[in-house]
C-alpha cells in the first residue's frame, strides 16, 4: 500500500469519526427549543463552503483520483503529522460539543435556558468548534497529497469562518451582554494566546 493512499484511509476514517461524533448532538439539538435564530444567505454559504471543501470535493478525490493533475508525491512525514493533526481535531470537536451539550446547533441559534459555556476548550477560545475545523483542514492538506483537494478543506473552512464569526459574536453578545464581553476580554477566537 502506497503512503498516499494510507493518508487517504486516515482521511476517510477521520470524516467517519467526525459524524460518529457529531450524530447524537444532532438528534438531541432537535428536542431543545430554539428561542432566536440569526440564520441568513450567508450563513447557509459558510456552511456549504465548508461541506463542500472538508468533505465533498475531498471525498470525490479520493474516490475518483480526479483532478490526478494536481497530485505530488505523498510523504510518510506528512501523512503521520496530518494523521496527528485531524486526531487533534476530532478530540477539540468532541471536547466542545459535549461542553456545549444541549447549546448546540449547527446554524446560529439561542436555545431556550441557554447559557455561556466557558470550560473545557472554551476556556482558552470562543469557537473551539472552528479551531477543530482548521485543524481538519490542516491534517486534509498533509493526508491528501493533491493539490486541489488537499487545499479545499483549508479554503472551505475560511470561507465559514469569514462568513460567520463576526454574527455569531454579536448574536452573543445581544442574548449574554456584559458577561459575553468579560469573556470575549479574556479568550481569542480559535488560536489559544493568539488569535
Amino acid at each position: 500500500m502506497s503512503v498516499g493512499s494510507v493518508g487517504e484511509i486516515v482521511w476517510v476514517l477521520g470524516i467517519v469519526a467526525w459524524y460518529v461524533i457529531r450524530y447524537p448532538f444532532e438528534r438531541r439539538a432537535k428536542r431543545v427549543r430554539v428561542v432566536s435564530d440569526v440564520r441568513s444567505r450567508s450563513e447557509i454559504i459558510g456552511l456549504v463552503s465548508a461541506l463542500f471543501g472538508l468533505a465533498i470535493l475531498p471525498g470525490f478525490y479520493v474516490a475518483t483520483g480526479i483532478p490526478g493533475s494536481a497530485d505530488y508525491a505523498a510523504s510518510a512525514w506528512a501523512v503521520a503529522l496530518g494523521t496527528v493533526i485531524f486526531a487533534l481535531a476530532l478530540w477539540v470537536f468532541r471536547r466542545s460539543h459535549k461542553e456545549l451539550g444541549r447549546n448546540w446547533s449547527i446554524t446560529l441559534e439561542i436555545r431556550e435556558q441557554h447559557r455561556l459555556v466557558s470550560s473545557g476548550p472554551y476556556a482558552f477560545v470562543r469557537h473551539p468548534m472552528y479551531t477543530s475545523f482548521l485543524l481538519m483542514g490542516l491534517g486534509q492538506a498533509f493526508l491528501l497529497a493533491n493539490w486541489v483537494a488537499g487545499l479545499a478543506g483549508l479554503i472551505g473552512f475560511a470561507v465559514l469562518f469569514f462568513l460567520r464569526v463576526s454574527k455569531e459574536e454579536r448574536m452573543m453578545l445581544e442574548n449574554f451582554g456584559p458577561q459575553y464581553r468579560t469573556y470575549m476580554e479574556r479568550t481569542k477566537r480559535i488560536i489559544p494566546y493568539i488569535y
